[in-house]
Formats: structure tokens, sequence, C-alpha cells
């Protein structure tokens, strides 16, 4: 095929790939702990290091790498210990991360606007091989962490008090949270741009919940969701020249919108087999009479 055969392709077709797995694989943790606007925070910060990259003539990648991972812990924190003036300081924080990268990279010699832009949006052609290869050890990193301490980053994200409890060191895996995600962050930044990466971190996970029950079946549906949307919105804007990543955004949110609509059905049909269930355990318990029972005595 003649996607296969252009190099660039090849590049984004590998990005594309690892962001729908890691993108959902985190996402997962931060949409139970209630933080799905988490990512798109993270973007704004990774701005900064996008334009610092540009400003040194480094790599943007490992650069937004570096300030994204300072700014989740900084949100962590925040969030830990900040008190009533804890939302202007992440505030600041959000709009500081954008304003910063946008005049570092007009201060540039090599970068502009039109540099940042593919960093906001996604952009396939400029996905080059040192992008792959930061892409791929990030990647990496998230994946060991999302599924090797997949018990430990669960019980943390449903109740803190809990965990902390059982022994667990909850204030370390609450800042390995924000470090993924903000490493997966800037894995995604090159497919679906910093300004959509939280969609694609949010949205297969609320799709997956539609159908699924428990927490392992949802992490590998979610996981499924992200590859597929991500692959096909790649598949799409090459041959439609659209944005890839609204594209790859917008057939997340339609396979939202689908597996929502099946779930209706199944949750009434569900819902009526729960309800015969009780009724029939109930009728089963001697001296216990159902209400036709009482207006019938």
């Amino acid at each position: 095929m003649e996607i296969f055969q252009t190099e660039f392709m090849q590049r984004a077709l590998i990005a594309a790939v690892l962001v729908g797995i890691t993108a959902p694989a985190i996402g997962i943790y931060l949409v139970q702990r209630r933080q799905a606007l988490m990512g798109d925070g993270i973007g704004h910060i990774a701005m900064t290091g996008v334009g610092l990259g540009f400003l040194l003539n480094s790599s943007p990648v490992w650069m937004a790498t570096l300030i994204a991972v300072v700014g989740a812990v900084t949100m962590e924190l925040i969030r830990a210990y900040g008190k009533t003036r804890g939302d202007i300081a992440l505030a600041m924080l959000f709009y500081g991360g954008m304003a910063g990268g946008v005049l570092l990279i007009n201060l540039s010699d090599t970068g502009s606007n039109a540099n940042l832009s593919s960093y906001l949006f996604g952009s396939l052609s400029t996905v080059s091989d040192s992008d792959v290869t930061a892409i791929c050890l990030l990647a990496a990193f998230v994946v060991l962490v999302t599924v090797g301490l997949r018990k430990q980053l669960f019980a943390v994200s449903q109740d803190e008090e809990f965990a902390r409890v059982t022994g667990l060191p909850v204030r370390a895996l609450n800042l390995l949270i924000a470090v993924t995600a903000a490493v997966t962050v800037t894995v995604a930044m090159r497919v679906v741009g910093l300004l959509l990466v939280s969609a694609l971190m949010v949205v297969p996970v609320a799709a997956a919940q539609q159908i699924t029950r428990s927490f392992k079946v949802t992490f590998v549906l979610s996981v499924v969701i992200g590859t597929a949307v991500t692959l096909s919105g790649t598949v799409t804007s090459y041959y439609e020249d659209v944005p890839p990543g609204a594209t790859i955004v917008l057939m997340a949110i339609g396979v939202f919108v689908v597996l929502t609509a099946a779930a209706t059905p199944l949750a009434r049909r569900r819902a009526r087999a729960v309800a015969a269930a009780e009724a029939t355990c109930t009728a089963d318990v001697p001296g216990t009479r159902r209400p036709a029972d009482e207006v019938n005595a």
C-alpha cells in the first residue's frame, strides 16, 4: 500500500500506535481520580518546553518532557497542599506555560508560530526519526508504570485514605501518576497535539466504561479503542488531507456515542434481571411477602 511506502507515514503510524496505547493507559487513572482535565493543563505547561527547545537548539520533545514533568509535580503539590487559592495558582501556571511557549519560540532563530502550531494540533509530516526514538522510550516508561503498578495506582486512585492505611506510599504514587501523565502528553503531542491530548486520555476510557464493569476490562478496552482511533485517524488524515489530531479526537467521540447508544438497552435489561433476581430472593425468604402478596392478603 502507498501509505506504508512513505517514510514519514511509517514514522507517523508508529507514533500513532504508541499514543493510542499510552494515552488511555494513564487516562484511566486520571478519570478514577476525577482529574480528567489534568492532561490539558500539562499540555499548556509543555508549550514552554517546546519553545525552550527551539531557543536552545535542542530537542523540543525532550525539553517539553522535562518542563511538563516539573509542571505536573508542581500541580500535584498544589493539589495536595494548596488551600483556597490553589485554583488561582494552577490557572497562573497553565496560562504562564502557554504564554512562555509563544514568547520563547518567537525569540528563537529557528522557530516560529508555524512550528508551534504543529505541536499544538499535531502534524504527521513533521515526525522525525529522533521524535520516534523519544516517543518509543517515553511510551515504554508509561506502559511499565501503568501496567506494572496497576494495583497500587488503582488503590490510590479509588481511595487515598484506604491506600494509606494499607501501607502504600500514597504521596509517591500520586507524584508518579502526575509524572506519567506529563510523559504521556509529550508522547502524544506530535500526533494529536498538546491542546487535544487530554481528550485522547479521557474519551476512550469514558467510551469503554459504557459497556464494562471491571477495571481490568475497562483498561484493556480503552487501550484498544485508543489504538483503533489513532490509527484510523492517521490513515484518514493522510488520504483526506485533514488535521490528524482533530480527526482522531472526533473519531474517539464517535465511538463514545455509539457505545453509549448500545449500552442503554443493555443497562435496562440488566436492571430488569437484577430486579427479578431480588424479587425471587425475597419470595424465597420465609415470612417475607412481596407487594403483590400484601395486596392479595
